[in-house]
């Protein structure tokens, strides 16, 4: 499934939910110098990213070394001849929610941000869903920490604060309805689904891969961050109340045929 757009109308436009998109972008391309065919520089990725390591363990420090990474207190780092000049690492909390690993990671997470994210920012005003957006990043990162603490990869990504978005627009708009691209092998279809399918489903295959990668440790995962997907979800469920001024449903009837 390939969501395009809701049927939710806005009656203002979304700024910051348009900002955060620039933001990505701009980072993606020209501080972590990605590319379309490329991947961004390793070196700016595991300085700027959130390792679980170096929170669970303070004091120590995670840095390139050759082809791997390596981790300890800036005395070894030191001794190996690398740099230990890197950013504090509660920074790195939110400097990796603007990171991404490739262009279709960014492309898929802005994809989610502006299908969903206009009308959750609408909900609560631009100053709320900044704080809520960051705090549902904050809690993805935290939850992925928990799982995996000795975890030397960094977490980088959009998706646990888009997540928490997620989470909070299945609540405000349970009757809205989402265009949607279905592949079916060689062939594909346009069809109007209930977000509440979609969004419901997503969050089950993370549930789903996350228990996969915990039994399977060595593999499982396949390099993604379920758990933070898991915990930015929960949150926006758990918070939207909280910052939403619009408890009502303001989904209209649909105007597309189900097939």
């Amino acid at each position: 499934m390939f969501p395009l757009k809701d049927n939710i109308p806005t009656d203002r436009l979304a700024v910051v939910t348009i900002a955060i998109i620039v933001i990505n972008v701009v980072v993606y391309f020209l501080l972590q110098k990605g590319g379309i065919f490329s991947g961004p520089d390793d070196g700016i990725v595991v300085e700027w990213g959130a390792i679980p390591f170096e929170f669970s363990h303070p004091g120590n420090e995670c840095v390139v070394l050759g082809q791997n990474i390596g981790c300890g207190t800036a005395a070894e780092i030191a001794a190996e001849n690398v740099p230990t000049s890197q950013p504090a690492t509660w920074v790195t909390a939110f400097s990796s929610m603007f990171m991404h690993g490739s262009i279709l990671h960014l492309g898929g997470n802005m994809l989610f941000l502006w299908i969903f994210g206009n009308n959750v920012e609408v909900s609560m005003g631009p100053v709320k869903f900044v704080i809520f957006y960051l705090l549902g990043g904050l809690a993805a990162i935290g939850a992925q920490i928990a799982i995996e603490p000795n975890a030397i990869v960094p977490t980088i990504g959009a998706s646990g604060a888009v997540a928490a978005v997620l989470g909070g627009y299945i609540l405000l708009y349970p009757r809205a309805r989402v265009i949607t691209i279905i592949f079916i092998i060689f062939f594909f279809t346009i069809v109007e689904l209930p977000a509440l399918l979609i969004l419901g489903f997503w969050f089950l295959q993370q549930v789903a891969f996350g228990a996969y990668g915990l039994a399977n440790p060595t593999g499982g995962g396949g390099g993604v961050a379920y758990f933070a997907h898991i915990g930015g979800f929960i949150f926006g469920l758990a918070a939207i109340k909280l910052f939403a001024s619009r408890k009502k449903d303001y989904s209209p009837p649909p105007k597309y045929p189900v097939y």
